[in-house]
Protein backbone atom coordinates (compact mmCIF):
# COMPACT_ATOMS: atom_id res chain seq x y z
CA UNK A 1 0.00 0.00 0.00
CA UNK A 2 1.38 3.35 -0.97
CA UNK A 3 0.88 6.40 1.16
CA UNK A 4 -1.00 9.22 -0.45
CA UNK A 5 0.92 12.44 -0.26
CA UNK A 6 -1.08 15.58 0.13
CA UNK A 7 -0.42 18.00 -2.70
CA UNK A 8 0.70 21.32 -1.25
CA UNK A 9 -0.38 24.37 -3.22
CA UNK A 10 2.39 26.96 -3.35
CA UNK A 11 -0.07 29.85 -3.49
CA UNK A 12 -1.75 29.28 -0.10
CA UNK A 13 -1.33 31.29 3.09
CA UNK A 14 -2.63 30.13 6.46
CA UNK A 15 -3.50 31.92 9.69
CA UNK A 16 -4.73 30.25 12.89
CA UNK A 17 -6.36 32.04 15.81
CA UNK A 18 -6.31 29.81 18.87
CA UNK A 19 -8.51 30.08 21.98
CA UNK A 20 -11.35 32.10 20.48
CA UNK A 21 -14.04 32.49 23.15
CA UNK A 22 -16.96 31.02 21.23
CA UNK A 23 -18.34 27.63 20.27
CA UNK A 24 -17.80 26.12 16.85
CA UNK A 25 -21.56 26.03 16.40
CA UNK A 26 -21.70 29.83 16.48
CA UNK A 27 -18.59 30.25 14.32
CA UNK A 28 -19.44 27.91 11.44
CA UNK A 29 -22.28 29.94 9.83
CA UNK A 30 -20.04 33.02 9.68
CA UNK A 31 -17.11 31.05 8.29
CA UNK A 32 -19.26 29.38 5.62
CA UNK A 33 -20.54 32.77 4.49
CA UNK A 34 -17.06 34.11 3.69
CA UNK A 35 -15.55 31.11 1.87
CA UNK A 36 -14.90 31.85 -1.80
CA UNK A 37 -15.11 35.62 -1.41
CA UNK A 38 -12.40 38.16 -2.02
CA UNK A 39 -10.65 39.28 1.15
CA UNK A 40 -11.90 42.87 1.08
CA UNK A 41 -15.51 41.73 0.53
CA UNK A 42 -15.25 39.25 3.42
CA UNK A 43 -13.85 41.89 5.79
CA UNK A 44 -16.60 44.30 4.73
CA UNK A 45 -19.30 41.68 5.36
CA UNK A 46 -17.87 40.83 8.78
CA UNK A 47 -17.63 44.48 9.81
CA UNK A 48 -21.39 44.88 9.21
CA UNK A 49 -22.27 41.62 10.96
CA UNK A 50 -24.05 41.94 14.29
CA UNK A 51 -22.36 38.84 15.75
CA UNK A 52 -19.84 39.45 18.54
CA UNK A 53 -17.38 36.90 17.20
CA UNK A 54 -17.07 38.51 13.76
CA UNK A 55 -14.38 40.87 15.11
CA UNK A 56 -12.09 37.90 15.94
CA UNK A 57 -12.64 36.35 12.51
CA UNK A 58 -11.83 39.70 10.90
CA UNK A 59 -8.56 39.83 12.88
CA UNK A 60 -7.61 36.35 11.67
CA UNK A 61 -8.26 37.30 8.03
CA UNK A 62 -6.19 40.47 8.45
CA UNK A 63 -3.35 38.40 9.91
CA UNK A 64 -3.46 36.01 6.93
CA UNK A 65 -3.38 38.99 4.54
CA UNK A 66 -0.36 40.42 6.35
CA UNK A 67 1.37 37.01 6.15
CA UNK A 68 0.68 36.84 2.41
CA UNK A 69 1.96 40.34 1.80
CA UNK A 70 5.10 40.26 3.96
CA UNK A 71 6.22 36.63 3.75
CA UNK A 72 5.24 35.70 0.18
CA UNK A 73 4.85 39.08 -1.62
CA UNK A 74 1.36 38.24 -2.92
CA UNK A 75 -0.94 40.86 -4.41
CA UNK A 76 -3.62 41.71 -1.83
CA UNK A 77 -6.25 42.48 -4.49
CA UNK A 78 -6.06 38.93 -5.89
CA UNK A 79 -6.42 37.09 -2.56
CA UNK A 80 -9.56 35.03 -1.96
CA UNK A 81 -10.57 32.89 1.01
CA UNK A 82 -10.06 29.27 0.00
CA UNK A 83 -10.98 27.61 3.31
CA UNK A 84 -12.29 28.76 6.66
CA UNK A 85 -13.03 26.33 9.45
CA UNK A 86 -13.11 26.04 13.22
CA UNK A 87 -12.20 23.31 15.65
CA UNK A 88 -12.91 22.61 19.30
CA UNK A 89 -10.53 23.71 22.02
CA UNK A 90 -10.84 23.51 25.81
CA UNK A 91 -14.15 23.92 27.66
CA UNK A 92 -14.26 25.87 30.92
CA UNK A 93 -16.75 24.34 33.31
CA UNK A 94 -18.57 26.56 35.77
CA UNK A 95 -21.46 25.91 38.13
CA UNK A 96 -24.45 27.99 39.12
CA UNK A 97 -26.31 27.46 42.39
CA UNK A 98 -29.93 26.42 41.95
CA UNK A 99 -32.83 25.72 44.28
CA UNK A 100 -32.79 22.95 46.90
CA UNK A 101 -29.01 22.69 47.00
CA UNK A 102 -28.62 21.66 43.40
CA UNK A 103 -26.07 22.95 40.89
CA UNK A 104 -26.43 23.60 37.17
CA UNK A 105 -23.29 23.39 35.08
CA UNK A 106 -22.32 26.11 32.64
CA UNK A 107 -20.03 25.13 29.76
CA UNK A 108 -17.86 27.89 28.29
CA UNK A 109 -16.30 26.51 25.09
CA UNK A 110 -13.27 27.82 23.22
CA UNK A 111 -12.43 27.28 19.55
CA UNK A 112 -9.66 27.53 16.97
CA UNK A 113 -10.28 29.51 13.76
CA UNK A 114 -8.23 28.65 10.67
CA UNK A 115 -8.28 30.81 7.54
CA UNK A 116 -6.53 29.70 4.34
CA UNK A 117 -6.07 32.26 1.56
CA UNK A 118 -5.05 31.67 -2.03
CA UNK A 119 -4.11 33.96 -4.88
CA UNK A 120 -6.71 33.96 -7.63
CA UNK A 121 -5.23 33.20 -11.00
CA UNK A 122 -6.66 34.46 -14.26
CA UNK A 123 -8.34 31.77 -16.30
CA UNK A 124 -7.52 31.72 -19.97
CA UNK A 125 -10.70 31.54 -22.00
CA UNK A 126 -10.43 29.34 -25.05
CA UNK A 127 -12.85 29.22 -27.92
CA UNK A 128 -13.51 26.20 -30.04
CA UNK A 129 -12.98 22.51 -29.38
CA UNK A 130 -9.19 22.40 -29.26
CA UNK A 131 -7.24 24.11 -26.67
Amino acid sequence: MSKLKKKIDIKTVKSVNKNVRSSTRKLNPLLKSIVGKKVDAAIRDLSFSDKRISKDIKKTISSAVANAENNYQYDIDKLIIKEAYSGKQVVMKRFRARAKGRAAEIMKPYSNVTIILTEKEKKMESHGTKG
